[in-house]
């Protein structure tokens, strides 16, 4: 990688809808290995359909709470799991999820995907589309970029016994 240490102030930014994205590290600066972002989700941002990728992603929950949907619909091991400041969040790729800011203030987390092409095509494709990109222009979109577009978040999603508000790696996300 040739830019360290990151400087956020001059960082790249790219807007997906109402999220903001900040560009840590590209796939070209880490040789595909990696695409590193800061996400800012203001309430009620996030993406509002389940989905799943190849690429699995840690979350690191900087500042606000993020509400993770894991588990597709018929999978009576979904569930719904909040993670406060300092939470770790580790999904491995394939599972199906989502995350929102289901909360009254702004959420942000550091976030790698791991491999990073995937995740860094899709937000990039989705951040040049023009206006409000239509459901069309987002399947489009994401059948490019190898991400499967499941359907709605289950409103039936069991919350997990305890919300994850310290840091762990507890692997609570493993599939």
């Amino acid at each position: 990688m040739d830019k360290l240490p990151v400087d956020y102030h001059t960082a790249e930014r790219l807007h997906t809808g109402p999220d903001e994205v900040t560009v840590v590290a590209t796939c070209e600066q880490t040789g595909g290995a990696l695409f590193a972002i800061q996400i800012r989700m203001p309430p009620g941002g996030g993406p509002p359909v389940m989905h799943r990728h190849d690429p699995g992603e840690v979350y690191y929950v900087t500042s606000g709470e993020f509400t993770f949907y894991v588990g597709g619909a018929d999978d009576p091991d979904r569930r719904r799991v909040t993670a406060g400041t300092g939470a770790v969040v580790p999904l491995v790729g394939g599972t199906p999820h989502t995350v929102r800011n289901e909360s009254d203030r702004d959420a942000v987390a550091f976030v790698v995907h791991a491999p990073g092409a995937p995740m860094e095509g899709f937000l990039r494709a989705v951040a040049a589309l023009d206006g409000e990109p239509g459901m069309d222009d987002v399947l489009a979109v994401a059948a490019r970029s190898g991400i499967e577009l499941l359907g709605p978040i289950p409103d039936d999603s069991p919350q997990c016994d305890a919300a994850v508000t310290r840091p762990t790696v507890e692997g609570v996300f493993n599939r």
